[in-house]
């Protein structure tokens, strides 16, 4: 998964946190299939207006650093569980983005991600 020249540093930011939060709620969709849905939600955020980009990052190098940190993923779960304002908008545009990628090109998806 090669990022957009511009932006070198958004894959490492946006695809590891796509990656685990997708994972977890698809679970039964394919490790290549969940690549591409990962790439598709940085592509997107790589064509974002600057302004928006530069605070879609922002969030996202905080969820970033959780990924790293002992316990991170309690405070990373316990963040995605509630309607925070601003901070909650970061897991909910990865989840929107992804989602509407999954079922757009895998429409028989069951829920979990499987395929019928």
């Amino acid at each position: 998964m090669a990022s957009d020249p511009r932006h070198p540093r958004l894959d490492r930011i946006v695809d590891p946190f796509a990656g685990v939060l997708l994972g977890a709620d698809l679970p039964d969709l394919t490790l290549e299939r969940r690549g591409e849905v990962v790439e598709f939600v940085r592509r997107r955020v790589e064509t974002m207006p600057s302004l928006t980009r530069f605070g879609v990052t922002a969030i996202g190098v905080l969820y970033r650093l959780l990924l790293d940190v002992p316990f991170g993923s309690f405070a990373i779960r316990f963040l995605v569980a509630r309607p925070l304002p601003i901070l909650g908008e970061y897991p909910r545009l990865i989840r929107s983005l992804g989602y509407a990628y999954v079922w757009e090109h895998w429409p028989d998806s069951l829920p979990s991600g499987a395929s019928r």
